[in-house]
């Protein structure tokens, strides 16, 4: 693996722009960097598909084992959210995708810093703007992933389970990147065949006759892909009645509330704990440790690098404050 730099093209931006990728450059400062980029030999990427393939295996036998022991609380997930994952988790719902961050250099292996498995973004990214990037200054490489096409194919294979047609919900509009990335996903579903609409979350209501959730114009909503934290949804005034719906197999929600067990940063003490000395993991605990010298102390639910404490042979180094 080597960093090559390289010459930004002249209209880049129009370009992204014109492939969803209007969040380019926040506050004045470059968010997608075409100065640089990584090139992989085959083998490593071998290693890297290798250890996300073992990662999500063992994050199911850790999935399992929080169930089988009755870890939640460990989790800081409420009480009253138990049984709703418990069911998510035995009847499998449909799930589409998920993100792990990896530390790697091309010689050790591949670490995981955390699983983003409910809200991932970074899609639009690799699986468009990349692509059309790379075939713009050097047409004749390829790209690792074939994440469009994967999309695509699983829409496809769910269509007989979902019920049309499927909601996309997002936050508000100003949050341009969470509402491409419900675009995009809504794209790829829509190539597969299937209904859609798209719906912010603020416009989401509740029948109380009929028990339903429901659109703007009364429609029920039975099927709905959300870019929202379950984490924030559970603990809102539709929460509970969320819970119900789902006891109920009212609805349908993409990703499903078993999720909250992997977006949680006590995922990788459990990890560590069943599988300890794992080569794809760091070590890690739900508490300081007195033998961990230098490490990172990151809250359960910390978004976006927020309220992480970094700790250097006993001393604080850095600290990035959030909500």
């Amino acid at each position: 693996m080597r960093r090559a730099l390289g010459e930004p093209r002249r209209d880049w931006q129009a370009r992204v722009e014109s492939q969803g990728l209007v969040y380019h450059t926040p506050l004045g400062v470059p968010y997608w960097d075409e100065s640089a980029h990584y090139v992989f030999k085959r083998g490593e990427i071998d290693v890297l598909e290798a250890a996300t393939a073992e990662l999500q295996r063992i994050c199911l036998d850790a999935a399992q084992h929080v169930i089988d022991h009755d870890r939640f609380a460990e989790f800081g997930i409420p009480p009253n959210v138990v049984a709703a994952i418990k069911q998510s988790w035995d009847a499998e719902p449909p799930s589409i995708y998920g993100r792990f961050d990896l530390a790697y250099d091309g010689s050790g292996p591949p670490k995981l810093l955390e699983y983003n498995a409910d809200t991932p973004t970074s899609l639009l990214e690799a699986a468009v703007v990349q692509w059309y990037w790379l075939q713009d200054v050097s047409p004749n490489d390829d790209q690792w992933n074939s994440i469009h096409e994967r999309l695509v194919e699983k829409w496809r294979e769910l269509k007989e389970y979902l019920w049309a047609p499927v909601y996309f919900a997002h936050v508000d509009a100003r949050e341009h990147e969470d509402l491409m990335t419900v675009t995009y996903l809504r794209d790829t579903a829509s190539e597969a065949g299937l209904g859609t609409l798209g719906i912010a979350m603020s416009e989401i209501g509740a029948d109380d006759g009929r028990g339903e959730f429901v659109d703007l114009a009364g429609s029920r909503i039975a099927s709905i892909f959300k870019l929202y934290p379950w984490e924030w949804m559970v603990h809102e005034a539709f929460g509970q009645r969320m819970l119900e719906s789902l006891e109920r197999q009212q609805i349908q929600v993409i990703e499903p509330i078993w999720k909250m067990l992997w977006s949680n940063k006590a995922l990788l003490a459990v990890l560590w704990e069943l599988f300890p000395h794992h080569p794809n993991l760091l070590e890690a605990h739900l508490n300081e440790r007195g033998s961990l010298r230098s490490f990172a102390k990151k809250p359960l639910m910390s978004r976006e690098g927020a309220n992480v404490t970094l700790v250097r042979e006993g001393s604080v180094v850095a600290t990035m404050d959030g909500d």
